[in-house]
C-alpha cells in the first residue's frame, strides 16, 4: 500500500462510537456512497474486511451515464488520468462486433472508459475521507442488529450504532447473509477465471491494445478467452472451458491452470510471467426481492448479481449510491420525509431487473460454443444492431442514457436525464454539469420562468441562465442525482408544483 492510501484509511481496533451512516464494503458502490453521504454533511463510517485495497483490473468500465454523474461531482477527471489509453470505441451488446453508438443521446462520453477497479476505487477513498468520511480496515462484519430508531453493528473490535446501515459488500454479502434475506434468481451455469497476469513474450494472436471487446476474445476447441491490454506487460486475462461449470469456485486457480490456458488459445510463443491475482466467478443471476428491510438497505452486488456481460454491475452499483446517497442525507438530516428513502427501492429494483433481462439474452448470443440455430440468431442479430434506430435503443440500454425513472408529474421531461449543455449565467460560461458539484438540487430558470423572492428550502440552488440548445422546457428541477423531478414550458406552469415537488423530497412514491 502506498503512503497516500495508507493515510485515507484507518486500521480497525477495539472501539464504539455512533454514527449516521455505517456502510460495510469499501468496493466502488461503497466508497460512491461514503462521497454522496459526507458532501451531504452526513456522519459516514465504511467497514471493510480487508486490510488492504486489492490492486485487480477487475470490472473496470464506466459506461457513458456513469461518466456523466462522475463529472458532475468533479470525479471524472482524477480518473481519466488513471484510465487504460486508447481509441474511443463503443460498448457491446453480447460481444457482438457491432460497436453501439451513443452519439444519438446526446452525451459527451460516447464511449466506455476503460480503468482498473482499484484505480477507481483509490479516486473515490480519497475524496470520501477529503469529504469527512472515515475508512475502517480489517474490519469484517460480525453482527447486525436492528431496531425503530437504528442498528447496531459488530465488526471485529468495532461496535457502532448508526441510524441506518448499507450493505454494499458484494455478491456473498455478509449482511444479507446476518439477516437471513433470501437471494432468489438462478445459479450460474458456466463458471470462468479471472485473473491479472504479466507476459514475458507474446506470439501474433495476442491483442497490441484494447480496442472493442470484440476484437480480445477468441474461442479455440474447448477454450474460450479474453486478454486485455492494460499497460506494459499486464494484461487482464479472462477465460473458460466447456467442462469448467464443474469447477467448485472456492478452488484456487493454478499458474499451471492459467498457463495452459494461455498455451491453448494464444499459442506456445506466448509465455506467463507473474501472475498478480487470481479468482473465479459465474453467471449467476439474482435478485433481493426489497433493497429496504427497516434501518438496512442493499446497494450493489449486495442487492443484485448477474453475468458480466455488457460491464453493467460496477455502473449499476455506483448509480445505486447516486440515487441513494442525497435521499439518505435528506432524510438523516430531517429535510424531507422519511418516505423517501423507500423511493429508493421503487426507482432502482425495477433498473436492476432489466439489466438481469438483458444480460440473460446476451448470455444467449454470446454462446462461446453456440448450436447452428445460435448462430443463425447472432447473424440476424448483428445485422439489426447496423440499423441506426435498432443500435440506438441498445445503446441508451447498455449505457444507462436511456434510463428514466416513473416520477409523478405531466411533463415529458419529467424522470429523464438531461444532457450535459452549455450554458451562460451571470457569473459567463458554465456547462450544466458543473452545477451538480456540490451534490445539491438545481432548479435551472431558462426563460425568466421562476419569480423573484421564491423561497427556496437548503441545498437547493436556483441558477437563471441561457441555452443555446433547447432543453425542452422554461424551467426544470434537477435532482442531485441528474433527473428532472418538476419541469415547466412557461412561467404559467409553474402553479403550485414546483414548491409541493420540493416539499415532497424532490420525488413521490407511486
Amino acid at each position: 500500500m502506498s503512503t497516500e492510501k495508507a493515510e485515507t484509511t484507518e486500521k480497525a481496533e477495539t472501539t464504539a462510537s455512533t454514527t449516521d451512516v455505517v456502510i460495510a464494503g469499501a468496493g466502488p458502490t461503497g466508497l460512491m456512497l461514503a462521497y454522496e453521504l459526507a458532501l451531504a454533511g452526513a456522519r459516514t463510517l465504511v467497514l471493510e474486511k480487508l486490510d488492504q485495497r486489492v490492486e485487480q483490473v477487475k470490472g473496470g468500465a464506466i459506461q457513458p451515464r456513469t461518466a456523466e454523474l462522475l463529472e458532475s461531482r468533479g470525479l471524472l477527471e482524477p480518473m481519466l488520468r488513471r484510465a487504460i489509453q486508447r481509441a474511443p470505441v463503443g460498448g457491446n451488446f453480447a460481444l457482438l462486433p457491432v460497436p453501439l453508438d451513443c452519439t444519438p443521446w446526446q452525451t459527451r462520453h460516447n464511449s466506455v472508459i476503460g480503468i482498473p477497479q482499484w484505480k477507481i476505487e483509490e479516486v473515490l477513498e480519497e475524496r470520501a475521507t477529503a469529504a469527512g468520511a472515515r475508512v475502517l480496515r480489517g474490519a469484517a462484519v460480525t453482527r447486525v442488529e436492528s431496531d425503530e430508531t437504528g442498528v447496531a453493528v459488530t465488526a471485529g473490535g468495532v461496535e457502532v450504532r448508526a441510524r441506518y446501515l448499507v450493505a454494499c459488500d458484494g455478491g456473498h454479502s455478509t449482511v444479507r447473509k446476518l439477516l437471513g434475506l433470501p437471494f432468489p434468481g438462478r445459479a450460474g451455469t458456466h463458471q470462468a477465471v479471472l485473473t491479472d497476469i504479466r507476459l514475458t513474450a507474446v506470439s501474433s494472436l495476442v491483442p497490441k491494445r484494447m480496442g472493442h471487446i470484440s476484437t480480445l476474445t477468441r474461442r479455440v476447441g474447448d477454450y474460450w478467452a479474453m486478454l486485455v491490454p492494460v499497460e506494459g506487460d499486464l494484461y487482464r486475462f479472462t477465460f473458460g472451458r466447456a467442462d469448467q461449470a464443474d469447477t467448485v469456485r472456492d478452488v484456487p486457480v493454478t499458474r499451471e491452470e492459467i498457463a495452459t490456458a494461455l498455451r491453448e488459445v494464444y499459442g506456445e510463443e506466448t509465455t506467463l510471467g507473474a501472475v498478480e491475482n487470481a479468482s473465479r466467478f459465474s453467471d449467476a443471476t439474482r435478485q433481493l426481492e426489497r433493497y429496504r428491510v427497516g434501518r438496512v438497505l442493499f446497494a450493489g452486488d449486495a442487492a443484485h448479481i448477474h453475468s458480466p456481460l455488457g460491464a453493467q454491475g460496477l455502473n449499476l452499483g455506483m448509480q445505486d449510491a447516486f440515487n441513494l446517497g442525497w435521499k439518505l442525507a435528506a432524510v438523516i438530516q430531517d429535510r424531507a420525509p422519511s418516505g423517501l428513502l423507500d423511493s429508493y427501492h421503487a426507482e432502482r429494483h425495477p433498473v436492476a431487473a432489466q439489466v438481469l433481462h438483458h444480460t440473460s439474452a446476451q448470455r444467449v448470443l454470446a454462446d462461446t460454443n453456440p448450436s447452428e440455430d445460435v448462430a443463425a440468431l447472432r447473424d440476424i442479430f448483428i445485422d439489426l444492431l447496423r440499423l441506426p434506430d435498432a443500435n440506438r435503443h441498445l445503446a441508451g440500454l447498455i449505457s444507462g442514457l436511456s434510463l428514466r425513472y416513473e416520477l409523478p408529474g405531466d411533463h415529458p421531461l419529467t424522470g429523464q436525464r438531461v444532457p450535459d449543455a452549455d450554458l451562460v449565467t451571470e457569473a459567463g460560461a458554465t456547462r450544466l454539469s458543473a452545477l451538480f458539484g456540490a451534490g445539491h438540487a438545481v432548479l435551472l430558470d431558462l426563460a425568466g420562468a421562476v419569480p423573484d423572492g421564491l423561497r427556496l428550502p437548503p441545498r437547493v440552488d436556483l441558477v437563471r441562465a441561457t441555452c443555446a440548445t433547447d432543453l425542452g422546457a422554461a424551467a426544470l428541477l434537477i435532482r442531485p442525482d441528474g433527473y428532472v423531478c418538476w419541469a415547466a414550458d412557461t412561467s404559467a406552469d409553474r402553479g403550485e408544483t414546483l414548491l409541493a415537488t420540493i416539499e415532497s423530497g424532490l420525488t413521490t412514491v407511486r
